[in-house]
């Protein structure tokens, strides 16, 4: 039986399957009867999640808390950075707002988190028998390795082993590997302890001459190949760039605004997985089809920096000529606020203070303050009478006309806004198409039938398969028995 070990899995860069990795062992190792929890030290991320204890983490921990069959909590993601603008981020510490920082003065804050980091590793690590680590980039970033939170200065501070994982999909991953044991110093590289080989297309025996080399000119153990997952697309993703810009399946055109700071986007995944729904996620500089059905405007973590950005693309105005055609618009969180008459952040909360003209689309007015609200929310909608779980993560006040009809209501009080002629709305809520009730519901008032689907069925039923896939191909007792 483990008794308080702990795994670590690195990357050899950014986006190279490090939280799917871990999500895969968090369940394969539940289903070995561990007391499992998943932990990222530091994390950048948009795309949040309210846990139990009424914080924030990243959308991959609570993903990994769901393998392990836990409830998210603020200790596995200690240090959230999300981005506000390019170079400044809100800094979030155990669940907590911290402060908001350039990107040039976090240097000089990081050795102040690292308490906090430790504390709440400390606090997993003594209450399950396994906790598995997610890295955060790359190790071989040597230059922010002074006041490190993320990767080696937390594995060597914890003293926790260290598997690199490395993508052969990108190419070159005999030189990701070999190279990132080259520019570690000696130590750093010590606490690695083996390597996986991740998203292999085709017959990964094609491999094995660089898998040996591998193996000898790192002195590593490999701990296996794994093929490409097919089922990552049916679980959240944490990261922007992982959003497909295509649209998907057909009927009901639903097209989402793809904001510059766009956040909690996978309120989207549920949509893009019913066949009777055509999904598109707009990229920048492209106007708004003239055929959608739905626009939504997505949450954002700078809600005046992308209503300028919306603007830049001309999708006010294309807005407008979809409300003209008969079209449809929802915005959440940022993307409601975006919608009324103005925006104002007096106290210059997200930004520089000011006030700025919103789309005029709702007749209500947003003011920024600086306590934020996060909950998991219970609702019902009231243009169709359907109840829903759905969750808070937003600063700001929004009164006017038009939240006299609201969305929904929350323990009966109104929440969100509609306008007199119902093709515009707006809510503060997000989570909202995972039940399966609610989402048919809002679709049939669109005149599009739901599948059926069970969308939590379909997540717990992936993390099944990736677990399957890992213990497939992969050295998963291997893995588990090098965690000390």
């Amino acid at each position: 039986m483990f008794q308080h070990n702990a795994l670590m899995i690195q990357g050899t860069g950014s986006n190279v399957g490090k939280s799917m990795l871990v999500a895969g062992l968090c369940r394969a190792a539940r289903r070995r009867g561990l007391k499992v929890a998943p932990f990222k030290p530091q994390n950048m991320s948009n795309n949040a999640a309210v846990t139990a204890d009424g914080g924030e983490i990243g959308r991959a921990q609570a993903l990994q808390a769901l393998a392990c069959g836990r409830a998210p909590h603020t200790d596995m993601n200690p240090v959230l950075l999300k981005p506000e603008t390019d170079t400044g981020a809100q800094v979030v510490v155990q669940g907590k707002r911290l402060t908001s920082v350039r990107a040039r003065d976090y240097a000089a804050l990081k050795p102040q988190l690292m308490g906090a980091v430790l504390e709440s590793f400390e606090r997993l690590k003594a209450s399950h028998d396994l906790v598995l680590v997610e890295g955060a980039g790359s190790p071989a970033e040597i230059n922010l390795r002074a006041g490190d939170i993320a990767n080696m200065g937390f594995a060597r501070a914890a003293n926790v082993p260290v598997i690199l994982a490395g993508d052969i999909d990108r190419g070159g991953v005999i030189a990701q590997i070999v190279g990132t044991k080259a520019v570690l110093d000696i130590d750093d590289a010590a606490q690695i302890v083996g390597f996986i080989i991740n998203r292999f297309r085709g017959d990964p025996s094609l491999f094995d001459d660089g898998y040996k080399m591998l193996e000898a000119r790192t002195r590593w153990r490999g701990y296996g190949v794994l093929p490409w997952f097919d089922g990552a697309a049916r679980l959240p993703a944490e990261d922007a760039l992982d959003i497909s810009s295509g649209a998907r399946g057909d009927g009901l055109h639903i097209v989402c605004l793809r904001l510059s700071r766009i956040a909690n986007f996978d309120d989207l995944d549920p949509l893009a997985m019913e066949p009777g729904v055509r999904l598109t996620m707009l990229e920048p500089g492209r106007a708004i089809p003239g055929d959608a059905d739905v626009v939504i405007l997505p949450g954002s973590k700078s809600t005046r920096g992308d209503l300028a950005f919306l603007r830049a693309q001309g999708w006010d105005v294309d807005l407008h000529a979809h409300i003209r055609r008969g079209g449809h618009v929802l915005g959440i969180c940022g993307g409601y606020q975006m919608l009324g008459r103005v925006v104002a952040d007096p106290d210059g909360i997200e930004g520089a203070p000011g006030s700025d003209p919103g789309l005029g689309l709702l007749d209500i007015e947003t003011v920024m303050t600086g306590d934020k609200r996060l909950t998991e929310t219970r609702a019902v909608h009231v243009a169709s009478g359907a109840a829903f779980a759905g969750y808070e993560i937003h600063i700001g006040r929004s009164e006017g006309p038009d939240r006299a009809r609201p969305f929904a209501r929350v323990a009966g009080r109104p929440e969100g806004a509609t306008r007199a002629d119902g093709r515009v709305c707006g809510s503060y809520l997000h989570g909202m198409f995972r039940d399966d009730g609610f989402r048919a519901a809002w679709l049939s008032g669109l005149g599009a039938e739901a599948s059926g689907l069970s969308y939590d069925a379909t997540v717990e039923e992936t993390l099944d398969a990736l677990a399957d896939h890992m213990e497939a191909h992969l050295d998963v007792k291997g893995l588990l028995s090098a965690a000390r």
